[in-house]
């Protein structure tokens, strides 16, 4: 039995919960560059998978969100969160019918360009700059694409999100 499409909307709030909740769960210091964009990825599958439902708008709720949670800049991370909505909505018939392997290339695009923005508005502010380790993120979201598809894939079917 699944919910009706309506009343299954808490279970793509309840994925950003969780998503940003994993954000600023604290790790070692080696570790720390190397943090996925959970919030990303999160928002990468669910433009890809409803774009009709979470487009641009649910991609600058969740980046302020980031932003608040993570005490930066405000509007650094919704500014490029929705830019990686933008762009995996406007692409999402596109990369919807790539293998997987094809998909994790894209995201790793799509998370290096949210972390380009963040590290374009840092400089901007006259934050210090980052260096290559920055962009370990992207490459961990990349290797953790297929099991964050695989999970919230059957999360939408089990519920009957739609």
């Amino acid at each position: 039995m699944t919910l009706a499409p309506r009343r299954a909307g808490w279970v793509i709030v309840a994925s950003f919960a969780v998503a940003l909740g994993l954000s600023i769960v604290p790790l070692p210091a080696w570790a720390g560059p190397f943090r996925p964009e959970w919030a990303a990825l999160v928002l990468i599958y669910w433009c890809l998978a409803l774009p009709h439902r979470v487009a641009v708008g649910a991609g600058w709720l969740v980046g302020l969100l980031l932003d608040v949670l993570e005490g930066g800049m405000l509007g650094q991370h919704a500014l490029g969160l929705t830019l990686v909505a933008y762009l995996a909505v406007r692409l999402h018939q596109r990369i919807r019918v790539f293998p997987l392997w094809q998909q994790a290339l894209t995201v790793l695009m799509l998370l290096a360009l949210h972390q380009l923005v963040v590290a374009w508005t840092d400089g901007i502010a006259g934050l210090p700059g980052g260096d290559w380790r920055q962009f370990g993120a992207a490459l961990t979201g990349m290797l953790l694409w297929p099991w964050v598809f695989a999970l919230l894939r059957g999360l939408r079917r089990r519920f009957g999100v739609s």
